[in-house]
Order: C-alpha cells, then sequence, then structure tokens
C-alpha cells in the first residue's frame, strides 16, 4: 500500500530515519511559511498540515501541540550591533535602543517570548538564541570573560523583563513610556551589567 506523497514525492523507497527527516522537513517549511503569512495566534496545526500534504496527527507526532511546532520552526536573528566598534561607556544605551527596535518590529520574537513562558521548547529556544548571540556581545566588553556568562543573564533579565511586561502583558505604565524614556531607565542597568567591576 503506497505511502502519503510529500509535495508529490511518494516516500516508497526512502528507508524509516530518512521519511521522517523528509516529513520533518516538510512540516517545519510549512509551519514557517503559515506562521509568516498568518502570524502565531491564527497559524493552525491542520492548516500546517494541509501545507505540508500530511495529516495534522503527524503535526502532533513530532512536535506535540502548535507552541513546540512554532519553537521548532522559528529562527531570530537577534542581529546585534558590533560593540567593539562602539565606545566602551555606550554598550548599554546601544544595547538597549537595538532590543527594543526588535521588540517592536519583530513579532516573532514576541510570540516566542510568549511561547517560552509556558511551553519548554519555546523556553530552549529562546535560551539558546540568548546564549548564542548575546554571550559573544557580553564576552567582548565586560572586564572579566570567566563572568561573561552571568553578565549576559542579568543583561537578560532586563530585556527580556521589558518585553515581557510592555509586549506580552502589556503593563501600563510599561506600555506608555516612549522609547527614549525606556533607553534613559534601562540602558545604565545593561551598562553597569556589562562593564562595571564586579561587585
Amino acid at each position: 500500500m503506497p505511502r502519503t506523497a510529500l509535495h508529490g514525492r511518494t516516500e516508497d523507497n526512502e528507508p524509516p530515519a530518512r521519511r521522517s527527516d523528509t516529513t520533518r522537513a516538510a512540516i517545519l517549511d510549512a509551519a514557517r511559511e503559515r506562521f509568516a503569512a498568518d502570524g502565531y495566534e491564527r497559524a493552525t496545526i491542520r492548516a500546517v498540515a494541509r501545507d505540508a500534504s500530511i495529516d495534522p496527527s503527524m503535526v502532533m507526532r513530532y512536535y506535540g501541540n502548535k507552541e513546540g511546532l512554532f519553537a521548532a520552526a522559528v529562527t531570530v536573528d537577534l542581529a546585534l550591533p558590533d560593540l567593539t566598534e562602539r565606545p566602551r561607556e555606550e554598550v548599554g544605551r546601544v544595547l538597549v535602543t537595538h532590543f527594543l527596535a526588535m521588540w517592536e518590529e519583530n513579532e516573532v520574537l514576541t510570540a516566542l517570548l510568549r511561547v517560552g513562558v509556558t511551553n519548554q521548547a519555546g523556553a530552549e529556544r529562546m535560551q539558546g538564541i540568548f546564549r548564542d548571540q548575546l554571550l559573544p556581545v557580553a564576552q567582548r566588553v565586560c572586564p572579566d570573560p570567566e563572568q561573561a556568562p552571568a553578565r549576559a543573564a542579568l543583561v537578560a533579565t532586563q530585556v527580556l523583563g521589558l518585553a515581557l511586561t510592555r509586549y506580552v502583558l502589556r503593563f501600563g505604565p510599561a506600555v506608555a513610556l516612549h522609547r527614549e524614556e525606556v533607553v534613559a531607565w534601562l540602558a545604565p542597568t545593561v551598562q553597569r551589567y556589562l562593564t562595571a567591576p564586579s561587585p
């Protein structure tokens, strides 16, 4: 009995591991396109499965639920600025300004934060993004490279805390702050986390 076709191609002659990889790739490709087109809230497992030409149960089998699928499908490049080109006393302001622009212009990042607070796969994806992209920045500018992981984590507490209260939970006073005010409040703290002597 022929197996399900993926994008017009049957899997009859593929070994099980290869079929699994092909199915996962089709699901993730379809999910990226669907999340980009519909946004996180409106995208559905059923729509992704239809786009991938598979049964919705296969999506659930590999990724569990929409949150797990989203965490697996999305990639986020924080596009952090090269702080070695900036005066050391400006790194806090530069980073906070950059993160504000990212949160306000990148719905995927906000959706991933929303998923990450309730879903393990989302949390792990967010951890990986900040570990792989923010940690190298901290290593380049902090006075003691051995402290870079702790300092990067402290920076994350500020930018993620801001994002959670401003863009996900939408606390009124946090939403009402102008971007310049946010930078003025947060930049000195981020600056201290990155460049101040260890307490």
